[in-house]
This record gives structure tokens, sequence and C-alpha cells, in this order.
């Protein structure tokens, strides 16, 4: 890894490589140089993401955009290029990218309120250094990621194969997904008729995304652009809600420890919506609040599409295991629906 690495354009030779983080996706390290300064490299998984030419193509065009923004924070995720300048290196062993290092932590698990707004802020500024970034000249790293129509065709073949013989024993949770069809092509209608712009989506919006520094009350920058692609941000919003603010574990089975959290939900609003505010079209506004029922719906039919289908896409480390995620996420919707004039005023609120 120290060879590889000084295969970039470091301001000092590398002198030591250690595993770093708690990322599935790629293998990262940490790398120390000569003098003193940190980098981090990373083995890119291409198996997840075939295209690295493209994928590599949607962070640098990012992450120089924020750059060349008066408005960005103090440290600045870069890409860090080869000696022959070009924005990742290849061997037989694999595809590599270098980056700056940036200081702050993650929340892993179990936030706190001040993390889950600390958050919000970091993916509102985030959005804002963004606006009017061309996102239509983003590559789709996953072809269809959002696409909830799409989903839900992938669901009902799922259910009509019936592959595992499983959709017996699930006919309530296959009622619950059909019951709300509608659901799925709220959005990209909007984005279909103007009412709601393309703009740049990071589509992992989960706290551990970001650095931060709490003591100082600062987010330092947002991590792991992967997945950035163009999108609506009713879907960042939303899958930080569905993550954040759900009381449980997303496998819990004990589904009375599932409950959608008012108070998470308003924290991540405050953190959020003051940096975005200035640019949302009124389609965004007034539909700020269903991205979070949507994410929720989307995942949880996701999940269920892949129990239907043999557990193909999603880890799993027991028997059931997507059943019971798919579970939560519908008693999670189900609060949300329960909850929706609620999550409408506190979006206002905040607006």
């Amino acid at each position: 890894m120290k060879n590889i690495a000084n295969k970039f354009n470091l301001c000092s030779t590398a002198i030591s490589a250690e595993i770093y983080g708690a990322g599935h996706i790629n293998t990262t390290y940490l790398i120390v140089c000569e003098d003193g300064t940190k980098y981090i490299l990373q083995k890119i998984n291409n198996k997840t993401f075939p295209n690295v030419d493209e994928l590599m193509s949607n962070i640098c065009g990012v992450t120089e955009y924020i750059a060349n923004s008066p408005s960005h924070g103090e440290e600045l995720l870069l890409v860090v290029p080869t000696l022959d300048n070009k924005p990742y290196y290849s061997d037989e062993t694999g595809y590599y990218r270098a980056f700056t290092f940036l200081s702050g932590e993650t929340v892993e698990t179990g936030a706190t309120l001040k993390q889950f707004e600390l958050a919000g802020r970091g993916f509102g500024q985030f959005q804002n250094l963004l606006n009017g970034y061309p996102a239509d000249k983003l590559f789709d790293t996953i072809k269809n990621f959002h696409n909830t129509v799409d989903r839900y065709a992938k669901f009902e073949a799922a259910v009509d194969v019936d592959l595992m013989g499983r959709a017996t024993n699930c006919n309530e949770e296959i009622k619950f997904f059909k019951s709300r069809k509608e659901y799925c092509s709220r959005v990209l209608d909007l984005i279909s008729s103007g009412e709601i712009p393309l703009r740049v989506t990071h589509n992992d919006t989960k706290p551990n995304n970001v650095l931060v520094d709490e003591e100082n009350d600062r987010v330092v920058g947002v991590l792991d652009l992967d997945t950035i692609m163009s999108g609506s941000i009713l879907y960042d919003f939303g899958d930080s809600i569905r993550y954040g603010a759900n009381t449980g574990a997303e496998d819990e089975i004990d589904l009375s420890k599932i409950s959608f959290s008012k108070e998470y939900y308003e924290s991540y609003c405050r953190g959020f919506l003051p940096h975005v505010k200035h640019m949302l079209t009124e389609g965004e506004r007034v539909n700020m609040h269903f991205g979070a029922m949507l994410m929720t719906y989307e995942c949880g039919m996701r999940f269920l599409t892949d129990y239907l289908s043999g557990d193909t896409y999603f880890r799993i480390h027991r028997e059931h295991h997507n059943l019971d995620r798919c579970r939560t996420q519908m008693k999670l919707l189900s609060e949300m629906e329960k909850n929706e004039d609620a999550m409408i005023e506190i979006v206002k609120r905040y607006l």
C-alpha cells in the first residue's frame, strides 16, 4: 500500500499505511507521509462500481465545484491525482484513489439529537454548495437507484415468480406495498413536469457520512461520494430521516421498539432546512416530508423483493433477516403516515 500511495502526487513520501474506518464497500487506508501529512487511500470495489472512469468523473466534478465555491469550509475533500495527473491508479491488483485527509469524527451508531442536527447541517451545506451544479452531467453509478416505479415492477415480478415459495408466508407484507403503489410515481411525475428540479444527490445520507467537530459545533465535510448522481433533494432528506428518526434497529424483530421520532425528525430539519430553503421550489417545499415516507416505502419494498428472490442483494445473518428488515420499514412508514400533518408543520417551521 505504501508503494501504491507513492504513485500519487503526495507532498512527501508515504511511510505508513494502516487500515482505516468502518466502510463495507471499498478498502480504506490511512497514509502518513514523511512530513507528517495524512491522506486517505482507497482500493475501489469495481464489482460494485464497474465503471471507474464514470465514478471518478462524478467525484472529481463535485469536489472541484465545491473547492471553487467562496463559501466552502476550512477543510476540503479533494481527489489527489496520480503522478501522471490521473484521478486514479490501476494495476493488476485493482483500482486505487487518494483523497486529502479531513479531521473530525463520524457517528457510526446511535446519534444524539445534536449529532443528528449536525448531520442535517452537513448535508444541507453540501446541497447548498452544489446548487447550480449541472446534475444532468453526472453519470448514474447505480442505474435506477431511486426509480421507485422500476423498484415496484421488480417487486411485482418477484411476487409473481415466487422463486423461493415464500409469498404465501408474507401476504400481509405484499398487500401493504401494493396498497401504496401510488407513492411510487409521485416524485418522478413532479420531476417530469418540471415542478421539482434534478439536483446533485448523495444517495447515502446516513450520519456516518458526515465528519463533524462536535466540540466546536462544526461540520467538517461530507464523505463517501461514490453514489453521487442526479435526483431529487427529497431522496437525500428522506433517507436521512428513514435512517435516523427510527427509534429501533433497521433489523429489529420486536416491532414494539420501532417508532417514528418526531424529536429526531425536527432536529434534522433544524440542521438541514435553513441551508436549502432559499433554493427550494414550491414542489420541493410541500413534498419534503413525503421524501421520508417514500424512502421508507422504497427501502422496505426492496427488502421484501430480496427476501422473495432468495436474499441475493442484501447480506443476511439469520433466517428471514430481510423480512424482518421489511417489517421495520412497514412499521416506521405506518407511524409516519399517522404523523404526516405534524411532519408537514415541522418542515414549514424551518422553511
